[in-house]
C-alpha cells in the first residue's frame, strides 16, 4: 500500500523534551508521504508548524486539568491525559476519514496501550531516552532489584552489567512506596511498553548498538528502530579551534545555590572562555541568589564570559568552530547535539535518565570525563576548574574519539546512512497495516 494512505497518530508527553524529538520523527515521516496527525494541547500548538506539509496535522486536545496539587506532577498529567483525552481519541479516530494504522506515542503514555487497542491499530513506543536507558528502566521495573547493603543497585541481565548507587534511580522508583498508587501507576505505564508493537529510538546504530540488541530481545521482536539524532539540519562543518566551553543543564534543570557558587567559581578560576547558559530567573529564593552570583561572575571575568539567561540556540552554538567542549546535564537530546557537534563532553548529572547518558558517554563511548553528579558528588571548585580547562585540550583521547564519533552520527543521518534506513523500514512496516474495522 502507498504511504500517502498510511495515517499515523503521534502523541508526545507535553513537555520540550519529549515533543521536539517526536515532532522531528514526524518531519521524516511526512518527508516519506505518511499522514501524520499531531496530538497537543493548546501550549504546545505552536511548536507544530501550521503549513510545514499537508501531511502534517494537528488535533489539539483539552488543556491538562490538576484537580490534586499534591499529586505528583508527572502522575497528574498522565492521568489528565487518559481520562480526558482517551474518549475524544476513540470518537475522533473512529468517524476520520483516513483511519489511523497505528498509535506513535511516548514511553510516559504507557496506557495508549488500551487505546490501540479499542481502535484496533497497533502501537508504537517512541523513545526520547537512549536505548541504554530505556533498557535499565525496563529491567528497574519489571525485575525491582534490591538495594544491597552498600547502597548499590546491579543490572546484570543488561551488556556490561551496569551498577548505580540508589541515589541514582529515578525518583519515581525510589520516592513512592512499594504498592501504593504512584508507584505502581509508574509500574504499570512502563511495563505496557514490553507488550509495544515496537519502538522508535532517538538514536543511532552505531552509538547503542548492543542495547539495540538487547531491546529487541527483550521484546522477543526485531520491530526496535533507530531513527536519530533527529535533529534539524545538524552543521557538517569542519572542527574549528575549540577555544570555548559551553556550560548548559537544560531547560528545566535550577541549580541549587552550592551548585551554582562551585559552576561559577570553577569557571573563573579556569581562565578560559565560556558560554554559560541559564534558565530563566524567576521569583523563588534560590533564583534571586543566582542572580547575584551571576551578576558578580560576569563582572569579574568581563569579556571572557557570556551569560544567556532563557533559551538558548544550543545546537548552533555547539556547532560553532569555536566551542571545544559542553559541559551538560547529560538529558538525551543534549547527549545527541554533543555527539554530533564532536565536542567533548564533561558531564554533570542531574536525575532521571541523566546517570545512564552520563555512564554510556563516559565508561563505554570515552568522549566524555565526569564533572560531578547531582548534589552528591560536587567538587571543589579548583578541580572543577582543572577539568573545565583539560577538556579544550587538543590532544586527549577524549576528544579524538568525540570527533570519530560525530563521524558515525553523521553518516548515520547521511541519505545512505544506517538511521536513513531504520526510517525507510520503518515506513515500509508502516505501510504494511491492515486497518481492522471496529
Amino acid at each position: 500500500m502507498s504511504p500517502t494512505k498510511t495515517h499515523v497518530l503521534a502523541y508526545p508527553f507535553p513537555s520540550s523534551g519529549h515533543l521536539i524529538p517526536l515532532l522531528d520523527l514526524c518531519k521524516a515521516l511526512v518527508s516519506r508521504g505518511i499522514n501524520v496527525t499531531v496530538l497537543v494541547t493548546p501550549p504546545n500548538q505552536p511548536l507544530v508548524p501550521s503549513n510545514y506539509s499537508p501531511l502534517l496535522q494537528t488535533l489539539v486536545l483539552p488543556n491538562l486539568q490538576f484537580p490534586n496539587p499534591n499529586q505528583n506532577r508527572l502522575v497528574a498529567m498522565v492521568t489528565s491525559m487518559r481520562q480526558n483525552h482517551y474518549p475524544i481519541l476513540l470518537d475522533w479516530a473512529m468517524t476520520h476519514p483516513l483511519p489511523p494504522k497505528a498509535i506513535i506515542s511516548d514511553f510516559f503514555l504507557g496506557w495508549t496501550h488500551y487505546l490501540a487497542r479499542d481502535l484496533h491499530v497497533p502501537r508504537l513506543v517512541f523513545s526520547p531516552s537512549g536505548a541504554f536507558a530505556l533498557s535499565v528502566s525496563f529491567s528497574l521495573w519489571r525485575d525491582l532489584p534490591q538495594i544491597e547493603n552498600n547502597d548499590v543497585v546491579s543490572f546484570p541481565k543488561l551488556p556490561n552489567s551496569p551498577i548505580y548507587p540508589s541515589w541514582q534511580l529515578t525518583y519515581h522508583f525510589r520516592e513512592s512506596k512499594r504498592g501504593e498508587f504512584e508507584w505502581e501507576f509508574h509500574r504499570e505505564n512502563m511495563l505496557l511498553n514490553l507488550e509495544t508493537w515496537g519502538i522508535v529510538f532517538n538514536t543511532f546504530t552505531e552509538l547503542e548498538r548492543i542495547y539495540l540488541d538487547h531491546v529487541k530481545k527483550e521484546l522477543d521482536h526485531e520491530r526496535v528502530w533507530a531513527v536519530g539524532p533527529v535533529l534539524p539540519n545538524p552543521e557538517d562543518g569542519s572542527i574549528g579551534s575549540g577555544s570555548v566551553v559551553y556550560v548548559c543543564f537544560g531547560s528545566r534543570t535550577v541549580l541549587t545555590s552550592e551548585q551554582m557558587e562551585v559552576l561559577t567559581q570553577a569557571l573563573e578560576l579556569s581562565g578560559v572562555r565560556f558560554i554559560l547558559s541559564v534558565k530563566d530567573l524567576d521569583t523563588r529564593h534560590v533564583e534571586r541568589d543566582h542572580r547575584n552570583v551571576l551578576s558578580g561572575l560576569a563582572n569579574r571575568v568581563g569579556k571572557s564570559g557570556f551569560i544567556i539567561q532563557g533559551w538558548a540556540p544550543q545546537m548552533v552554538i555547539l556547532s560553532h568552530r569555536a566551542v571545544g567542549s559542553f559541559l551538560s546535564h547529560c538529558g538525551w537530546n543534549s547527549t545527541l547535539e554533543g555527539v554530533i557537534s564532536g565536542v567533548v563532553m564533561l558531564t554533570w548529572p542531574m536525575g532521571a535518565d541523566q546517570y545512564t547518558n552520563a555512564k554510556l558517554l563516559v565508561d563505554q563511548l570515552g568522549v566524555a570525563v565526569r564533572a560531578a553528579e547531582g548534589t552528591e558528588n560536587v567538587p571543589e571548585p579548583s578541580e572543577l576548574a582543572r577539568k573545565i580547562k583539560w577538556s579544550l585540550e587538543r590532544t586527549t583521547k577524549e576528544r579524538v574519539r568525540a570527533e570519530e564519533l560525530r563521524g558515525k552520527a553523521l553518516g548515520a543521518i547521511n541519505k545512505d546512512g544506517s538511521s536513513q534506513e531504520q526510517l525507510d523500514k520503518l515506513v515500509e512496516k508502516l505501510s504494511e497495516i491492515r486497518v481492522v474495522q471496529a
